[in-house]
């Protein structure tokens, strides 16, 4: 019987440590929430949209996402509410792959988006903190165009610094900027986002509408960027 009890005692004790030695996996709520990689969220009639995609690096900027840009369905579920995909984000582990469903110029997209912790975001910011590229323009005065009757979108440029970059390269003001470095422009935050991400010295290549909107012609400029200070 003693021989029969000790069997059984080691047994559960091997057992023990069995279930000890397993990994513990921490839920998501527990981890801190998953980030999305923009400025924050803002309702709009079709779903979610922001004015920024940032830090650089970020999930939003891998997943090619830009400013503008409306997110209609987060990993197969619908989102209209800012609660709703604080929700999902909340309920995604970091670091998971998801499916993204948005509208840009009225036209459907899906991307894949791969969430990021807040360290991870802060860590980002800490990186991208480098000379910042000068375009030669005020963000306070640009107009964002929307107009989807005539398929015109992009960010007007309504003050042209005079002898800046900008200027001395061809632009003008009324242009209507749609992409800046190869990077579809639909709202003034983009616009300066990507403008100080590009590298002083750099030759960006910006395409502009210009002229009447009944006649507008689209043109490629190259733009050697001027450094900040």
């Amino acid at each position: 019987m003693w021989i029969a009890l000790g069997a059984f005692f080691a047994a559960g004790a091997g057992l023990s440590m069995l279930v000890k030695q397993k990994p513990y996996v921490p839920r998501p709520t527990e981890q801190g929430r998953s980030y999305f990689g923009v400025d924050g969220f803002q309702t709009s009639d079709r779903g979610l949209t922001f004015d920024v995609v940032e830090p650089e690096g970020g999930p939003a900027d891998k997943a090619g996402l830009v400013g503008g840009d409306i997110i209609t369905s987060f990993n197969g579920r619908p989102v209209k509410t800012i609660g709703e995909i604080i929700g999902l984000l909340r309920e995604t582990p970091i670091g998971m792959s998801v499916e993204v469903i948005y509208i840009r110029d009225g036209v459907i997209k899906k991307t894949q988006l791969t969430t990021e912790s807040e360290g991870g975001i802060q860590r980002l910011r800490k990186v991208g903190n480098r000379p910042e590229g000068v375009f030669g323009f005020d963000s306070d005065r640009t107009t964002r165009i929307n107009r989807p009757e005539t398929r015109i979108y992009g960010v007007r440029i309504d003050y042209v610094e005079p002898n800046g970059p900008a200027d001395l390269f061809g632009i003008k003001e009324g242009d209507i900027v749609t992409d800046f470095d190869k990077i579809p422009i639909r709202t003034s935050k983009e616009l300066l986002s990507r403008v100080r991400r590009a590298v002083p010295g750099r030759i960006v290549e910006v395409i502009v509408l210009r002229g009447p909107e009944t006649h507008m012609q689209t043109m490629k400029i190259s733009v050697t960027m001027g450094r900040s200070g």
